[in-house]
């Protein structure tokens, strides 16, 4: 993949791009999405006042664990020693990790019925899951379906297609492409709003997908991924797509 041009979706994409340039890629950062806190006072307050009655935080993106972790910081709350975490995802668990959380659970699916079923008996249990306010449904409705109290609740928003990032887009687009990679549902979103026609956009272009979800998504919107990540994180990415470019060597 040495010289190709990789577009990436993300925000804050430090170490994918980081990861990316050490193989020789040029990474290209245009975020398709755009990340920004709930207001204070609000349900996500709340449960962060309440953190001590829960069994398990599930976090499903590191967003989603710098968002809560924040709020606790403010509010001064400190989370009991007693509380288990579950990241859905390496990244996830090292945005959690680096503020000193440890944690228990890191499913190698990224599926809702995978996370439920490894948490295990959920009777009773009371779950918080801090994330997007456009998150899936799948993941409530599992945990929910396997006896679990879940408060669902908005950590933060997510922003479809940044304005911001549409002239960026259109430039990087004429000057041609290699590759993109799609880290979510959502950066698949913002690009088809961003870039008009994906099929057209991204023709000749090698596409890497972080998982199952993400994939659906960009076989929705008419391209099909060139390869999906087996590790939801920055160097499973880079695996998948330099496996792609040895492929074409």
């Amino acid at each position: 993949m040495r010289g190709w041009r990789v577009l990436v979706t993300r925000p804050h994409a430090g170490e994918l791009s980081r990861r990316l340039s050490a193989r020789g890629a040029i990474p290209i950062e245009i975020p398709m999405i755009r990340i920004q806190p709930v207001d204070p006072g609000g349900p996500m307050d709340a449960a962060a006042q309440r953190i001590g009655g829960y069994a398990w935080v599930i976090v499903t993106s590191a967003n989603g664990a710098r968002a809560l972790l924040g709020r606790l910081r403010a509010l001064e709350i400190d989370p009991p020693p007693g509380l288990r975490w579950a990241a859905v995802g390496p990244a996830t668990a090292a945005a959690l990790e680096h503020e000193g959380i440890r944690v228990a659970r890191v499913p190698e699916a990224g599926t809702g019925a995978a996370i439920a079923r490894e948490l295990g008996d959920l009777t009773g249990v009371r779950v918080l899951l801090p994330r997007s306010r456009i998150g899936s449904a799948d993941l409530p409705r599992a945990l929910t379906a396997g006896g679990a109290r879940v408060d669902d609740v908005a950590a933060y928003e997510t922003v479809i297609g940044p304005e911001p990032s549409r002239e960026p887009l259109a430039r990087a687009l004429d000057s041609g492409l290699q590759a993109a990679i799609f880290t979510s549902g959502s950066t698949v979103a913002g690009f088809v709003r961003l870039a008009g026609d994906p099929r057209a956009a991204l023709s000749g272009v090698v596409t890497v997908c972080i998982g199952p979800v993400t994939a659906r998504a960009l076989e929705a919107a008419g391209v099909e991924p060139s390869r999906v990540a087996i590790a939801r994180s920055p160097e499973g990415l880079v695996q998948a797509l330099g496996e792609v470019a040895l492929a074409r060597a």
